[in-house]
């Protein structure tokens, strides 16, 4: 392979390489891997926050993905159509976990965090923002799945109304309604820790 053809294949498109994976060339696919693992590994992280189930639903994200290639629509980014079935991964992932999940994140580890994450600069400083975060992942860890899902992708992946509203099978005006009703509903479980 030459300079000139590896080039080429870096600015391939999305669309491009789904059209060559579909057609058997798995280099293709494993292109969107190499520059999509990283989006649906946060992604999935934020919804379940165990590192090694993460990994778990990235893996699975990426199997469907290419088992489904066949059912992906080339107006939607390929990008949302990713994110939706890391979305329902994650969502079926939760359902069996939620118990466990639960009681790992009584643990006392939580408890000492205070003495490992900051630097040295500013110690009450580091100790008040290691607070809100704390307060911050409660919250969000004790709100309901579809809106945790909601904060999760429009303030922490930052995504537009229009992928949410594709993600979740609703219009843009539902999605902005979802997404307020769940900023509302993480304001409300904040404010007692803050």
């Amino acid at each position: 392979m030459n300079a000139t053809t590896v080039g080429t294949r870096e600015l391939d498109t999305d669309a491009d390489l789904v059209r060559r994976a579909r057609g058997g060339d798995y280099a293709a696919f494993e292109e969107l891997f190499n520059r999509y693992q990283t989006l649906v590994y946060r992604f999935a992280y934020q919804m379940i926050p165990r590192r090694d189930e993460a990994e778990d639903v990235v893996q699975e994200s990426f199997v469907r993905a290419y088992q489904n290639l066949h059912r992906y629509r080339d107006e939607a980014k390929f990008t949302t159509w990713l994110l939706r079935i890391t979305h329902n991964l994650c969502t079926d992932q939760k359902r069996m976990v939620q118990r466990r999940t639960n009681l790992e994140q009584q643990e006392a580890g939580r408890s000492l965090d205070w003495m490992t994450i900051g630097s040295q600069e500013d110690p009450i400083e580091n100790l008040e923002q290691d607070r809100r975060k704390v307060a911050l992942r409660k919250a969000l860890n004790a709100l309901p799945e579809h809106h945790r899902t909601l904060i999760i992708l429009r303030d922490l992946e930052e995504k537009e109304y229009s992928e949410i509203a594709e993600i979740l099978g609703c219009t843009v005006g539902g999605a902005k309604l979802r997404v307020l009703r769940a900023r509302r509903a993480l304001k409300d479980r904040l404010a007692p820790l803050l």
